[in-house]
């Protein structure tokens, strides 16, 4: 077995350029927090369906981690039916 030395990521590891693997990590992490608040709030799918305004296979969607199926800006929204804050931090240190 040949041994593999990891960028940080696996999304960079994955040879996607570095702005769609940021881009991806931000949705990861949304995707993670909405499932971890409708968890908290012990939802089902179809009422987390209900309350989002969205349909139940939407959600099941997220929950399988089909990152590809959701922006940036509908999973802020999502976290925020949820009464979930989302902030921005911009990290200014420069990547060694």
């Amino acid at each position: 077995m040949k041994s593999h030395i990891t960028k940080g990521s696996v999304l960079d590891d994955l040879g996607f350029d570095m702005q769609e693997a940021e881009n991806m990590k931000i949705r990861a992490a949304l995707m993670r927090a909405i499932g971890e608040e409708m968890s908290r709030k012990k939802l089902t799918q179809a009422a987390a369906a209900k309350l989002l305004g969205i349909s139940q296979p939407r959600i099941s969607d997220l929950k399988r981690g089909k990152i590809h199926l959701f922006t940036i800006d509908c999973l802020v929204g999502l976290l925020s039916k949820l009464g979930k804050p989302v902030h921005l931090v911009i990290d200014d240190r420069l990547a060694a």
